[in-house]
């Protein structure tokens, strides 16, 4: 899918004189615009091999360069990319603790990677924008694997976080593999991620993490206010460490912990396609009965019972931890008769359509996690409806 925009800074490349046979013009386009915009690296006389997005062996982003440049910038060699040349290579930009960049689709990983880290300490790095008409980076947890929260559901053993954009991104700790995030740039300030781990503790860390990083003019922009943003029509959206499993930290009053992070208040956007005037957000099938266990105590209920819409609460009662649907609406028969507002919480979920665009769901997580046992977030299996005649 070419969303991004991909370019790197002329100034960043360290070109020997091997590869002094450079045209003099350089090529500016913005590929998911289809006109000039973002840098990409300049053309080389050996084949005349553009430096477009690539595809590696190991089936991650590069970009494809002749392969004593992919060298010079500490790139992987990935495969070959054209069939002008042996000496082109899908370039892999892979860096970890300490490092920065401002190359577009980098990879940022623990140190030994694909292996696990138990060390301690920060690890840091930074993201520059590689152009002026950047405005997001987007981050995919390809693997992110932390400690779990505390049982009070604060990040204390090891916690990510990330600085330096124009837009707030939440403290992020346990199992969140498959998440992303969208932060906005601040002009050409770098923007940081820091992992910082607890040595001894008895977890099979890992991180890789791809940075993108997102032309302004570009349609796959997130909206303001999207920390998350969804492409599809149809897909599965859940709060950060959802996870099949109870959370194995009690609480201060000695009750299984929740896997709920603290403190978290953001959106989960999600495009609207052609034609689709609703979307519909309803519990995935395959995900047993915690799909919706966002407050209140998961253990006092048979586990048969838990996830039921006549279980979860909605309206003013909802104050500490629930989600928000704009403008709800409630098809289900056992729920006839009952008025919705948008709040939504407590151990279960009927199935909600709303019409309100951009298609939203707000996550607000309080500071006081304690009342709240054995709950693990939230995950929805969501689907946009046609436009019925008329609408």
């Amino acid at each position: 899918m070419l969303w991004l925009i991909w370019c790197v800074l002329f100034g960043s490349l360290r070109l020997g004189s091997t590869y002094s046979a450079v045209l003099q013009n350089e090529t500016e386009f913005d590929l998911a615009e289809g006109h000039r915009q973002g840098r990409l690296f300049p053309f080389y006389t050996i084949g005349r091999i553009a430096n477009v997005p690539c595809l590696a062996s190991n089936g991650l982003k590069g970009t494809c360069l002749i392969r004593g440049e992919c060298a010079d910038n500490q790139g992987i060699f990935g495969g070959s990319c054209s069939t002008l040349t042996t000496q082109a290579t899908c370039c892999i930009f892979s860096r970890t603790c300490g490092g920065s960049t401002n190359l577009n689709s980098t990879y940022f990983t623990n140190p030994g990677y694909p292996g696990s880290y138990n060390g301690g300490g920060t690890c840091t790095f930074t993201i520059t924008p590689c152009s002026s008409s950047v405005c997001q980076l987007r981050i995919d947890f390809r693997s992110l694997n932390l400690a779990q929260p505390n049982g009070e559901g604060n990040c204390l053993t090891d916690v990510l976080t990330i600085t330096g954009g124009s837009s707030e991104v939440p403290s992020i700790c346990g199992e969140n593999t498959g998440q992303h995030v969208y932060i906005n740039f601040s002009e050409l300030n770098p923007i940081t991620i820091r992992v910082s781990t607890t040595a001894g503790s008895l977890v099979d860390r890992m991180w890789n993490l791809q940075l993108s990083q997102i032309s302004c003019a570009s349609e796959f922009r997130a909206p303001e206010g999207c920390l998350q943003y969804y492409l599809e029509p149809s897909g599965v959206i859940s709060s950060f460490n959802y996870g099949f499993g109870a959370n194995p930290n009690l609480n201060s009053l000695g009750a299984t912990g929740t896997r709920q992070i603290a403190g978290q208040r953001y959106g989960i956007c999600i495009r609207a396609a052609p034609d689709r005037c609703t979307i519909t957000y309803s519990l995935p099938s395959t995900d047993g009965s915690y799909a919706f266990t966002v407050s209140g105590d998961a253990e006092v209920l048979d586990p048969t019972l838990i996830g039921m819409g006549v279980f979860g609460e909605n309206g003013d009662i909802c104050t500490t931890d629930y989600v928000v649907i704009p403008s709800p609406v409630v098809t289900d028969v056992n729920a006839a008769g009952a008025v919705f507002t948008d709040r939504f919480c407590g151990l279960g979920l009927f199935s909600v359509t709303s019409q309100v665009k951009p298609f939203v769901v707000y996550v607000v997580w309080d500071d006081n996690e304690i009342p709240d046992v054995a709950n693990r977030g939230f995950r929805l299996a969501y689907s946009q409806n046609a436009c019925t005649l008329g609408a």
